[in-house]
């Protein structure tokens, strides 16, 4: 069960597609399932975003395809966010708000889910969430 890894999820979580290790949560909080993204050799990352695990790095990532900082993980209409998770510093997951206010995230090579709020993954495994940003939906 999930819930070992992540106890806030108390079983509030749909799945919404079944293993893939072609993508990880980073490349679908992007917008893209089909290459890994992570700034280690091996995987793919942008050109021009500098290649390091440092939550400043996925900034970056993530404010190359007009995401900014914001303050709140509360939804607002007429915008995309993300929210950038880390533990001890280190960047460990990404989460995608949905249309509907839900969140949707990719864990690691196993399946995707929709959970309510971006708490349900701070836990061991991910950390907690640290930087929300934002876009405006019709910018990409």
């Amino acid at each position: 069960m999930l819930e070992a890894g992540f106890p806030n999820l108390n079983g509030n979580y749909i799945k919404t597609s079944d293993a893939d290790s072609r993508y990880n949560c980073i490349a679908w909080a992007y917008g893209e399932n089909n290459r890994w993204f992570w700034p280690k050799k091996g995987s793919y990352w942008p050109a021009g975003v500098t290649r390091e695990e440092t939550v400043k790095a996925f900034m970056e990532l993530f404010a190359s395809i007009r995401y900014e900082n914001c303050d709140s993980h509360l939804f607002e209409p007429g915008y995309e966010k993300i929210a950038i998770y880390a533990l001890d510093g280190v960047p460990t997951h990404a989460a995608r708000q949905l249309n509907n206010g839900k969140w949707t995230s990719k864990l690691g090579s196993d399946i995707d889910i929709e959970h309510d709020t971006v708490e349900c993954l701070e836990g061991p495994f991910y950390g907690n969430a640290v930087v929300f940003m934002k876009r405006g939906k019709s910018s990409h």
